[in-house]
């Protein structure tokens, strides 16, 4: 039998360390968390996205009775990028969120479908793009790269 361990590091930074132009793509997604469209779950997602060229996209959250039909914060930013800045490096992400139970003191990380799509856009782009989460206390939660969080993920290496 073999085994295989499979780690990743996290930066955690406190509110004074984060660099200026990660909290400005932060105070985005906050502000595009507020049109969040959550009646059901009332959860709501804000996400925005930095591209090479420096500019900033977003999105939020949209739910639907039929929940299969949802689309998360993250998805939405990063389609909103490739529509309009098409070809331009995706190189972060930031997503905040606000919940109806109180307040989140952990990173609240990409739902599965989520990290697919992160992927495709390095694997679109062959870069990493840094995953920022702030939490209620105003941590600042960082990681280089979706490929942390799903390992061993699916990509057209497997296709034709």
């Amino acid at each position: 039998m073999e085994k295989h361990s499979i780690s990743f590091d996290m930066e955690v930074l406190s509110p004074e360390e984060v660099p200026a132009i990660y909290q400005t793509l932060i105070d985005k997604a906050l502000e595009f968390r507020e049109k969040a469209y959550a009646p059901y779950s009332k959860f709501l997602v804000g996400a925005a996205v930095l591209t090479k060229s420096g500019l900033m996209f977003g999105g939020a959250n949209q739910e639907n009775a039929s929940y299969p039909l949802c689309m998360c914060g993250e998805r939405v930013a990063l389609y909103h990028s490739a529509m309009a800045a098409p070809g331009d490096e995706v190189v972060a992400v930031a997503i905040c969120v606000k919940s109806p139970i109180g307040d989140i003191m952990q990173p609240v990380m990409p739902c599965g479908a989520c990290r697919q799509v992160i992927k495709e856009y390095e694997d679109r782009y062959k870069g990493d793009i840094k995953i920022i989460i702030r939490t209620d206390d105003g941590r600042v939660w960082m990681v280089k790269s979706v490929k942390d969080l799903l390992p061993l993920g699916f990509d057209d290496s497997f296709l034709i």
